[in-house]
């Protein structure tokens, strides 16, 4: 028998049980490798206030109706914006959602006049650096690198879209 297809669609943060599902996906990963920092759970527990109110979307993936990963894009000063919270589920991680979560935020990031997109992650996580890579980020050198409120971070990349 064929595997059964399933429909993957992107769409802008709408719900409880999205708002929901991106806290909880993200806490998942986080857990796994780091702990869970005061700027994460502040986000985590207030996109609508954190992200998409002041000016920022939040992105879900949804494999029929399972929502199965998220990103957000967060203004963080005049036309600069951060990619933020990126996470699939690990089953269905490697099938292209996290490269379609990007490219959907990168977009509503061009369409909001960003003339630079950054972002922080870990070394740890190559395979998403590399996807990072993969979309032009280039890493920061030490002397471009601002304050973090996140221990973890040790990676540090912008995109310039001008």
């Amino acid at each position: 028998m064929p595997e059964p297809t399933h429909t993957l669609t992107i769409a802008e943060l709408s719900s409880n049980a999205d708002s929901d599902a991106f806290r909880t996906l993200n806490e998942a990963w986080i857990e796994q490798y780091f702990t869970l920092e005061d700027e994460d759970r502040a986000i985590l527990g207030d996109p609508v206030g954190r992200i998409v109110a002041p000016g920022g979307a939040v992105f879900v993936a949804r494999s029929d109706d399972e929502v199965i990963g998220c990103i957000g894009i967060m203004p963080v000063g005049e036309r600069v914006f951060e990619l933020v919270k990126m996470a699939v589920s690990p089953a269905h991680q490697g099938h292209g959602t996290g490269r379609k979560l990007i490219a959907a935020a990168l977009d509503r990031a061009r369409g909001l006049g960003a003339r630079r997109v950054a972002l922080e992650s870990n070394s740890a996580l190559a395979s998403a650096v590399h996807l990072y890579e993969a979309f032009g980020f280039r890493h920061l050198d030490h002397d471009e690198i601002a304050p973090s409120p996140y221990a973890r971070a040790d990676v540090h990349m912008v995109l310039d879209l001008v």
